[in-house]
């Protein structure tokens, strides 16, 4: 199951869940203006969004992959122009002069900041859209519904590892400064990375 293949589109997920957004702005401003708690309730809120819209590609996907192998190949086309579509979006910010602002805290009970966070993963149609892509191209075309939950393990871990990281990360003034100087240089190593994956995925046969 784990591959050399998986791990570079492991990391791929990784710096998409990691590279600036809805979800790891908000974080981010939350941590830095209403403290850790606050930060992490977000984290957490967005991470069981993320859950829901994980476990339920998996379910449906695992029954529908099976029956329709096209089904295979036009979602692991969407997900290269996912892909492609977040290293331009990367390069189109990197040749910016402005800064990216952090995104707006959220405020209330720690219960309030977490069905926000949950609320953002849930109203947004990409979150499926993303997690049926990394499944397509991640899994064989017969992949059975255990594969496809194994997968979301470990692609989920990924995702607690970054949310969360942007939590305790982003309560550190310093650390948001020493973003803010370097964010022209992250900008430009999202793009690469991203504009090779989508290209990998494109050229290469999936058995």
């Amino acid at each position: 199951m784990i591959t050399p293949g998986f791990v570079a589109i492991w990391i791929a997920w990784l710096l998409a869940g990691g590279s600036p957004g809805p979800a790891t702005m908000g974080i981010a401003g939350t941590a830095m203006t209403e403290g850790r708690r606050a930060g992490l309730a977000f984290a957490l809120g967005i991470c069981a969004g993320s859950a829901a819209w994980g476990i339920a590609a998996a379910l449906g996907l695992s029954a529908i992959m099976l029956a329709n192998v096209w089904v295979f190949e036009v979602i692991r086309y969407i997900g290269v122009a996912y892909l492609g579509w977040l290293a331009i979006k990367a390069l189109l910010r990197a040749l910016r002069s402005d800064e990216v602002a952090l995104g707006n805290p959220v405020k209330g009970s720690l219960g309030t900041i977490f069905a926000k966070g949950a609320a953002i993963h849930l109203t947004n149609p990409k979150a499926i859209l993303s997690w049926g892509s990394i499944y397509a191209i991640v899994a064989p075309n017969d992949a059975s519904l255990a594969m496809l939950l194994g997968y979301f393990g470990m692609l989920y871990a990924g995702s607690l590892l970054i949310f969360i990281g942007y939590a305790f990360l982003f309560s550190s003034a310093r650390m948001v400064s020493g973003y803010r100087r370097a964010r022209r240089w992250f900008d430009l190593a999202f793009a690469g990375f991203f504009g090779v994956a989508s290209y990998k995925i494109l050229t290469v046969r999936l058995s």
